[in-house]
């Protein structure tokens, strides 16, 4: 079947993106989490996603929120449709799962962010559970991102849409609507 090049992820969502991927990796693996470097990366992070999310409600049709509302029900049809093999409806944007897992990822950001600071204040330093909600935090954004990649590798496969292709040129290939 014929597909058409639609236009779906804008400059700003890639490199969003793409940055968040590289200072993330960065904090979690590469940096060591007791320096000053570490701070300033988690603070270029949680800017980034504060402007991720202002982006969502005045950004391109595709990165707006409204665009992709979570929705429990549509995800469990398209969790319906990979268990039956069936293709079912095909997302320009998020799919339904994609959009949960945008919500999680940037909630769990911004939880890692707010309890790093928490960290550097005189009212939180020395306490136990901001460092403690920092590192479960963290453990829970870096399972969600090895759940992610897995993801979208497997609905590339599955709905033979390249989507690390698409969040790199901006464009998808989708079959036309009818």
């Amino acid at each position: 079947m014929e597909t058409e090049k639609v236009k779906v992820w804008d400059p700003f969502v890639r490199i969003f993106h793409w940055s968040l991927v590289v200072l993330f990796v960065l904090n979690a693996l590469v940096i060591d989490d007791d320096g000053k470097a570490h701070i300033w990366v988690g603070y270029t992070i949680l800017a980034l996603v504060v402007a991720r999310i202002a982006w969502g409600f005045a950004g391109t049709r595709y990165a707006r929120f409204s665009s992709f509302p979570p929705s429990l029900s549509a995800s469990a049809e398209q969790l319906s449709d990979i268990a039956t093999g069936r293709n079912g409806k095909h997302s320009v944007g998020h799919t339904p799962l994609g959009a949960l897992m945008i919500y999680n990822l940037l909630a769990a950001i911004l939880v890692i962010s707010v309890s790093g600071y928490l960290m550097t204040t005189d009212m939180f330093w020395g306490l136990k559970w901001p460092e403690e909600l920092h590192e479960l935090a963290v453990l829970w954004a870096e399972i969600s991102v090895l759940v992610h990649i897995a993801a979208v590798l497997f609905e590339s496969r599955r709905t033979a849409i390249n989507l690390p292709r698409s969040m790199i040129t901006g464009y998808k290939f989708v079959k036309p609507e009818n």
